[in-house]
């Protein structure tokens, strides 16, 4: 039988992931940001104008509810174009960093040896600007998934690769224990 032990671990003796460089992403994927916000706001826009002419609201409600769409879609742009600069990723030997948010910052720490599959998507808009999206999932559930965007096609290509090559020499160094 082996010695329990449970010592207690010094936190200021912990690696800092907070002074890790991160990796933001391509400034490219900022057009399909914009791309996407756009179609977002026009399907919304056209639904809207249809509601207030099938209704005949238009007249009576136009300015405020003009004034009110453009607000919120300012504010959409600005939030989004903070968030973009608030992004980042970056690859370690034993682990994965992914930071987003602004109003909620959120920093995900994902151990290599939990990531049980990596995925990576094209989309249209951002196929058209050479970009991909890396998807990283793990068994903790939908909270554990990171889906890091904008990162060129052949360079999320690499890391796919890379992480996959690490992951299957982990499961190999756990068989042979």
């Amino acid at each position: 039988m082996q010695d329990f032990t449970n010592e207690v671990i010094e936190i200021d003796q912990l690696p800092k992931y907070e002074e890790v460089t991160l990796t933001s992403p391509h400034p490219k994927y900022w057009n399909v940001m914009v791309i996407n916000i756009c179609v977002i706001f026009l399907i919304s826009g056209l639904a809207l104008a249809a509601f207030l002419i099938l209704n005949k609201l238009i007249k009576p409600y136009l300015y405020p509810i003009l004034i009110a769409y453009l607000s919120l879609w300012v504010v959409t742009f600005i939030l989004y174009y903070l968030s973009f600069k608030k992004r980042g990723f970056t690859l370690r030997e034993k682990d994965v960093i992914y930071k987003k948010g602004i109003i909620s910052e959120s920093t995900t720490v994902i151990p290599l040896n939990r990531i049980q599959h990596v995925a990576l998507d094209e989309g249209l808009f951002s196929r058209f600007y050479g970009l991909a999206t890396l998807q990283v999932y793990t068994a903790s559930g939908i909270s554990g998934h990171i889906f890091i965007a904008g990162i060129p096609i052949e360079k999320a290509k690499i890391i796919k690769e890379a992480l996959i090559k690490r992951l299957n020499l982990l499961e190999t160094e756990a068989a042979a224990q």
